[in-house]
């Protein structure tokens, strides 16, 4: 743990869970300090001055309440969803959760069902919501119905490269090519929640792809709206030839575009995101003087050893002491108690096990467990039953040893990282008053 020692008063992780409709995070909004925002059809037009203001107190609110977001797990479509989250909550207290991205049409669209997109049990606070839009009207609208819900930031994607979001959809890492439209977006978001904003982008897009690019748009954003919080996928999307997958492995890392970035527009908090697999190597970018640091597939794919090290190696804060079988217990009721209430028999064991497959990764018995979990799938109707069918694959030495050291990261990760920066960024004012 790098940042200093953190006093912590006494707490538990999630000892029990009540059925899930009676711990839906859905209360009346408090109060706000967009009524600033609200005499104005515009909130662009307000000063720079105001919206500083008004984005310190947001900002403020949720500070007050939990550590900052050093490490936070990033927003995955089909994988960050309510079950896993519950999952990594039992691990790690105090990482950030992101949702997985939601389109705005699909917020609005579901007004009668949202409990099933937006509803999340208290614990899983700090968490942020993810957004995903290219209209204007559509975004405000999400956010303002995402209020009641009480999520600790709301985040625009500008980053994704999927063809059905930045190709048909017109928004994700698309939008990076219109800072103008994202710096307006996020004004509009941040006029419609009592909570920070914050926008996920890569470093470019195709031949968009220069640091004076970047910077630019990073420059416009945050002039243009009350951005303050950027995180920083350090490749670019190639949007034509590859695939999703293929994105996040084919265009090289340029962590030093990251770097460059604190040193230029130092007012500014960025996460940097991409190619961090282990608690070791988020400690070694913050030893660099990264602000945040977001894991992504790791997190998921081995959460007891990546999770299971962040309160304790990268917050200073006393371990949880749970083991893998009092996690897989706690689970259980969770899991139970949420069955079927989302209507249709949704969510189902399937569903809901779905995380958990990742559990035991790379431990005795793993294999043996997800081969009994394919035919329990098909018989079991509860997660109690699917566990008493899976569970006895795996040894005891593994269910109820404490967590062993954490997994070793690449110690040259960053090594070089500031003597690769570019050349200082000139902000092109001319250019941003002109987008106005």
């Amino acid at each position: 743990m790098i940042r200093g020692m953190v006093k912590f008063a006494g707490s538990s992780l999630i000892s029990s869970f009540t059925p899930f409709d009676s711990v839906l995070l859905k209360k009346h909004r408090r109060f706000s300090v967009n009524s600033f925002f609200k005499n104005s059809n515009n909130p662009r037009s307000l000063s720079t001055c105001t919206q500083n203001i008004i984005l310190h107190t947001k900002a403020e609110m949720v500070a007050r309440q939990y550590l900052p977001p050093w490490f936070s797990v990033a927003p995955m479509m089909d994988w960050t969803d309510n079950h896993y989250r519950t999952l990594a909550r039992l691990i790690s207290k105090h990482a950030w959760l992101y949702t997985e991205m939601l389109a705005a049409e699909t917020i609005i669209y579901q007004q009668g069902n949202l409990d099933r997109f937006l509803a999340f049990s208290p614990e899983q606070h700090p968490i942020v919501l993810q957004i995903g839009g290219s209209n204007l009207d559509n975004l405000a609208k999400a956010t303002e119905l995402a209020n009641a819900y009480n999520y600790d930031e709301i985040n625009l994607n500008c980053g994704c490269p999927s063809p059905k979001v930045a190709g048909h959809g017109c928004f994700g890492v698309s939008l990076m090519l219109d800072p103008k439209f994202v710096g307006e977006a996020m004004s509009v978001i941040a006029a419609n929640t009592n909570v920070p904003v914050s926008v996920k982008c890569r470093i470019g897009v195709d031949d968009h792809d220069s640091y004076n690019q970047l910077c630019d748009f990073i420059y416009k954003v945050s002039s243009l709206s009350p951005t303050r919080h950027f995180i920083i996928h350090s490749r670019k999307a190639l949007l034509n030839g590859i695939s999703p997958a293929e994105n996040r492995t084919i265009p090289p890392l340029k962590y030093e575009y990251y770097y460059a970035l604190l040193r230029d527009f130092p007012d500014l908090t960025f996460t940097l995101n991409g190619g961090i697999n282990t608690v070791d190597e988020v400690n070694a970018a913050l030893r660099k003087g990264a602000h945040h640091v977001m894991v992504g597939r790791a997190a998921y794919q081995n959460p007891w050893y990546t999770l299971g090290h962040v309160d304790t190696a990268i917050y200073g804060a006393p371990s949880s002491g749970l083991t893998r079988r009092q996690v897989v217990e706690k689970y259980q009721i969770y899991g139970d108690a949420i069955l079927g209430t989302y209507g249709n028999n949704r969510p189902h064991v399937r569903d809901v096990m779905k995380p958990l497959l990742h559990f035991f990764h790379s431990e005795p018995g793993n294999g043996v467990f997800k081969r009994k979990a394919d035919a329990a799938f098909q018989t079991c109707k509860t997660v109690k039953s699917f566990l008493e069918e899976t569970i006895v694959a795996i040894p005891d030495s593994v269910l109820d040893s404490p967590i062993e050291e954490a997994p070793r990261g690449r110690e040259d990760l960053f090594a070089d990282v500031h003597d690769l920066l570019p050349p200082p960024y000139k902000a092109r004012e001319q250019e941003v008053l002109y987008a106005y």
